[in-house]
């Protein structure tokens, strides 16, 4: 028994960030200092090799992706394309010289509450604004749904800590990932004059259909897929951007909303907002309007190359 690690380096990343930052993901361990520290130096020599000053992680592969250590609820499972790991490899990571650099924050929504009176007046108030228009997205348009994603993108998440523009093949490939996954009703977009001001992307929780189908697809688990899939009762709110010029004007409140109903009608009884940076405010208060408590906490760590 031993363990794994990659080391990645992310030029996209460090050429939007003007750093050398290199990273180590995919990391798998057992319970020993010795095995971890030799993981923790391979992947630390290679990013020195490749000129980087410092290693990030985990990210895996790229903090777009599952990213961070999970530091604490060790008891609840994890959501649709969020990491999971022993509460053991905290202590591996530290004593292989890394610290905290960054916490990353998954809020619980009980979607069984209701709202208050005056939420729903104002969320109808504001979509009666001139030139506003919210609506789902168009998987029967999926290529320009998704440039849509990329503008909004590029502009809402470029003051970020963890920003890296989308790439063409980034596109692509999230295309190719999330078509099979997402339901219209979790993905509200909202325009302005034309204008894409804001997304919102959400994901049913595929999870619940894996673990009734216990990793295997035969003899019967394609059965169980087909027979739970639509029984899912809980998503993620996966991604959520409100462009810089169209900040502080409710869109992002109002996304929020879409999104939250949007659960309601698919039966959901509950949902998770993640992961958000610990320090993105003006992200966590519409999450705290709709009753978002935090109840998971990922860590990024972070290890200088001298």
């Amino acid at each position: 028994m031993g363990g794994r690690i990659a080391a990645i380096i992310d030029n996209n990343y460090n050429a939007a960030r003007r750093s050398r930052i290199g990273f180590f993901g995919f990391f798998e361990s057992v319970d020993d200092r010795d095995v971890a520290g030799a993981l923790f130096e391979a992947a630390a020599a290679y990013c020195r090799e490749q000129g980087m000053t410092a290693v990030y992680g985990p990210a895996n592969p790229s903090l777009s992706d599952e990213a961070g250590l999970l530091v604490d609820a060790f008891n609840l499972p994890p959501m649709i394309k969020m990491s999971y790991n022993p509460r053991y490899y905290a202590d591996l990571v530290a004593a292989s010289g890394f610290t905290p650099v960054k916490d990353l924050h998954a809020y619980a929504i009980d979607l069984t509450v209701d709202l208050p009176e005056k939420l729903h007046r104002v969320m109808a108030k504001l979509k009666q604004k001139r030139g506003l228009v919210i609506r789902p997205a168009d998987l029967s348009r999926l290529p320009e749904e998704l440039a849509v994603v990329k503008e909004v993108y590029n502009d809402a998440w470029s003051d970020n800590w963890d920003f890296a523009p989308m790439s063409e093949d980034e596109i692509d490939g999230l295309a190719r990932q999330l078509r099979p996954l997402i339901k219209p009703e979790l993905c509200p977009l909202v325009f302005y004059d034309g204008e894409p001001a804001g997304i919102s992307i959400g994901l049913p929780d595929y999870n619940q259909v894996l673990w009734r189908m216990n990793g295997r697809m035969l003899p019967f688990g394609w059965l169980k897929f087909l027979l739970h899939r639509n029984r899912i009762t809980q998503g993620r709110l996966w991604a959520l951007g409100i462009k810089r010029k169209f900040r502080n004007l409710g869109y992002d409140a109002l996304l929020y909303y879409e999104s939250f109903m949007g659960g309601r009608r698919l039966g959901y009884t509950w949902g998770e907002v993640s992961w958000i940076l610990e320090d993105n405010e003006a992200i966590i208060r519409p999450i705290r309007l709709l009753g978002g408590r935090r109840y998971k906490t990922y860590r990024i760590y972070q290890r200088p190359l001298d």
